[in-house]
Order: structure tokens, then C-alpha cells, then sequence
């Protein structure tokens, strides 16, 4: 096979007629030229260059090689300018989500989505609705599945927010017990939910510090104080605890881990809850920002069927 660096190495040859001015193109010596230049006569088994004391001039042969080499080098140049039109065309999507929306809506409207637009160079950021929703207005987000507790939305129509805010549900959280707790088959087997009051003695353990702080606000509707064993910052981990009897937790349900030692009931009203949904600026122009758009109506239906509303 011919190979095409000591063909790239003849071109300079019969472009510049010497081995001398060829090695000054190449940057290398003279006798590194001619080595290149034999190699590439001794795989063919023909001369591909006269030499003389005049320079050097093409055998037949080597006419043919330096065609090629042409042809090579101007397809390798267009390559290579289609290449830089194709990055600087590559349109970029930046998600911001939050850690148990990204496990369980994100990934089937991604697949979907990168199977439409494989062009698309996707960044994924793992934040809370209090970091995200500041990307998303700065521009450093173009969407952002987030949550909020208690209260208003992020952002209505009209207001200063500079983001559009598209709900996609009610994410209630669960009572997480372990299945030999003595509360689990006692409560699995009424019709009806406890009420939080009813749980009061028990070691609690939280996923994050928003659940702690709004089982406290429920707590005091509720007239008792509960007792908090743990306040973690994922919601595996405070599973785990609970499958380890350490106590029981309280888990949005997008949040439960599927596992034969644990049970998840529903809290009688009023029971604390997340609302989850889409971030989007009002200030978005352009193919990304279609492309959030697109993004955005792949998540809301996968929320349809995952989100209570």
C-alpha cells in the first residue's frame, strides 16, 4: 500500500524541483527527504524521481503519485473546512435538572429527543430549583425541570421573573417504612391513610433539608414536634437507613427506590407535596431555544405519565 505521508513528502519535491528546498517546506533535513523518497520507489519497484545536478525531475511514475497526492490533499482540505462549518454550526442545549427528576423523567424525553436531533450537543447540570432557575435566567441553562413547596409558583405571567413557567405536576411525598416496621402492615391495612400526627414517636430520616424544613411547617399544623434522626442529601441513602431500621423517611414519590423491604404510604391531607415543572426564559431566540421548546414538550409528556396532577 502507498503510504500517504511519503506521498505528501514527493509533492514538496516536484513542487519546489529540490530536495534541499523541499526539506525547508517539511521542516527536516535533506538526507530525512530522501529517505522518505527511496522508501517510497523501494514499495513501488519503480523510480518515482530523476536525479540530477540540475534537481529533480519526475519519473512517469512519479507523476502519477503526485496527481494522487493532489487529489488526496484538496479532499483532506475540504474535509476539513466541512468539518469547521460543522462545529461552528453545532447547536448546544444546556438542562438543568434536579437529582430525582433527572433519574426519573429526564432520561426517556432525552432518548427521544437525541434521537431526533443527534446534531445537538447536550450538557446536563445537577441543580436545585434555587441554583437552576438563576441558570436559566443568566442564559447559562436553556431549560430547567425544577420544583417548588408551599405557595406560588417561581414565576406567572407578567411578572419580573424573566422565565415562563410550565407546571407539570404534583410529586406528594411518602411514608417510607421498613416492611417489618410494626406501623407497615398495621397502616397497609386501613382504608384510609395516617395522618401525621399519628407517626409522631417515630425517628424520622430526610432526604434533603427543604423535606425537614416542610415536615416541620406540617409538623406544627399538625400540634407535635418530630423527632429527626437523619437529614441527608439523597434520597437512596435515606432509604438505605430506613431498610437498616435506623427509622422511617419521607420521600417525594418520584424519589422511592422499588424495593421488596420497604413500604411507601400515602399521608392524609394535609400532606406535604413538591410541584414540579418546566423553566424556560422569556428572552429565548433562536435554534436553541426551539430546540428547548422541544425538549420541554418531550418532558411534559413523559410527566403525564409518571406526575400526579
Amino acid at each position: 500500500m502507498i503510504d500517504v505521508q511519503r506521498l505528501a513528502v514527493l509533492r514538496e519535491v516536484a513542487r519546489h524541483g529540490s530536495f534541499n528546498q523541499a526539506a525547508q517546506a517539511l521542516y527536516c533535513t535533506p538526507s530525512a527527504v530522501s529517505q522518505q523518497i527511496a522508501a517510497l520507489e523501494r514499495s513501488l519497484g519503480t523510480p518515482a524521481v530523476e536525479r540530477s545536478t540540475r534537481g529533480v525531475t519526475l519519473t512517469d511514475a512519479g507523476r502519477l503519485l503526485v496527481e494522487a497526492a493532489d487529489s488526496i490533499a484538496a479532499e483532506l482540505a475540504d474535509t476539513q473546512q466541512r468539518i469547521e462549518r460543522l462545529a461552528a454550526e453545532r447547536i448546544s442545549l444546556t438542562v438543568a435538572t434536579f437529582a430525582s427528576a433527572g433519574r426519573r423523567l429526564l432520561p426517556a424525553a432525552l432518548a427521544c429527543f437525541v434521537a431526533g436531533h443527534p446534531e445537538v450537543e447536550l450538557t446536563i447540570l445537577e441543580a436545585e430549583p434555587e441554583e437552576s432557575l438563576p441558570h436559566v435566567r443568566e442564559g447559562r441553562a436553556d431549560l430547567a425541570l425544577a420544583y417548588h413547596l408551599d405557595g406560588p409558583p417561581p414565576a406567572r405571567p407578567g411578572d419580573r421573573s424573566g422565565l415562563d413557567w410550565t407546571p407539570l405536576g404534583t410529586d406528594p411525598l411518602r411514608v417510607v417504612l421498613g416492611h417489618r416496621h410494626p406501623a407497615a402492615a398495621r397502616y397497609q391495612a386501613r382504608p384510609e391513610p395516617p395522618h401525621l400526627a399519628e407517626l409522631a414517636d417515630q425517628r424520622w430520616i430526610l432526604g434533603c433539608r427543604k423535606s425537614a424544613d416542610q415536615l416541620t411547617r406540617h409538623a406544627d399544623l399538625a400540634g407535635v414536634e418530630m423527632q429527626i434522626s437523619c437529614t441527608a442529601t439523597d434520597y437512596d441513602f435515606a432509604q438505605s437507613l430506613v431498610r437498616a431500621g435506623v427509622g422511617i423517611a419521607l420521600i417525594p414519590e418520584i424519589g422511592l427506590t422499588r424495593h421488596p423491604e420497604l413500604v411507601a404510604l400515602p399521608l392524609a391531607e394535609p400532606s406535604p407535596r413538591r410541584h414540579l415543572g418546566l423553566a424556560l426564559s422569556r428572552r429565548r431566540r433562536g435554534p436553541a431555544a426551539q430546540l428547548a421548546e422541544n425538549l420541554a414538550s418531550l418532558l411534559t409528556e413523559q410527566a403525564e405519565d409518571t406526575v400526579r396532577w
